[in-house]
């Protein structure tokens, strides 16, 4: 059983930054893609950014050249940097993780417990 906690949310006015941090801890896995999603209330869960072990990376639309997303690999960690946030920014902040059991060598996926993220305007 993978745990993931975050941490870093917040409250920040228009234009201001933010960093989120997600840990990954337990089970014997091999973590393959890390990301984040957000989610307001009534609506679906949307992806933010992903990032492979390999350090390629997607993000939506809505936060290219504004977020920053990177992992450590040793440390099971992965993290949002955003800038230039915006009203709109504001939602629950979730981290995900897709990993592979090495001793059953299944396939799994985590969800952290998400953290609140609201801009103020």
């Amino acid at each position: 059983q993978v745990q993931l906690v975050e941490s870093g949310g917040g409250l920040v006015q228009a234009g201001g930054s933010l960093r989120l941090s997600c840990a990954a801890s337990g089970g014997i896995v091999s973590i393959n893609v890390m990301g984040w999603y957000r989610q307001a209330p009534g609506k679906q869960r949307e992806l933010v950014a992903v990032i492979t072990s390999g350090g390629s990376t997607v993000y939506a639309d809505s936060v290219k050249g504004r977020f920053t997303i990177s992992r450590d690999n040793g440390k099971k960690t992965v993290f949002l940097q955003m800038n230039s946030l915006k009203p709109e920014d504001t939602d629950v902040y979730y981290c995900n993780a897709d990993v592979s059991d090495l001793i059953s060598h299944s396939r799994f996926n985590y969800w952290g417990q998400g953290t609140q993220v609201t801009v103020s305007s």
